[in-house]
């Protein structure tokens, strides 16, 4: 299985998740509108990497603790997403789990958190 398809399945696996292309990515939905993940394979740099939406302090923290890792993205990252990329030599597919979870936190309503484990 690819990183994509990996983290498709983290997303999907979530409560009243969606996908749908947005600038010819894909891009995952809570209730289809609202975006928690965003899959980055052509964005200028040739890396392929997620945005996310990422907790309040989480961005600086993560980038400021591992730049190898993660980064600040485009257009997202003045609202505090984190940026990960999925091509260094081995991915913490746990870690990107749980931030998967956080960025669902982030934007979901209560009433699907809830459902979460």
């Amino acid at each position: 299985m690819d990183a994509l398809d990996r983290l498709r399945a983290l997303c999907l696996a979530l409560p009243e998740t969606t996908e749908r292309l947005s600038h010819g990515e894909p891009v995952w939905f809570v209730r289809g509108k609202k975006a928690f993940v965003m899959f980055a394979d052509h964005h200028h740099d040739d890396r392929r990497a997620f945005w996310c939406a990422a907790p309040a302090g989480a961005q600086e923290a993560l980038v400021g603790g591992d730049p190898e890792r993660f980064f600040r993205p485009p257009y997202v990252g003045h609202r505090g997403w984190l940026g990960v990329y999925l091509d260094v030599p081995e991915v913490d597919w746990d870690e990107v789990a749980e931030l998967v979870a956080d960025a669902y936190r982030q934007i979901a309503p209560k009433s699907l958190i809830a459902r979460l484990p």
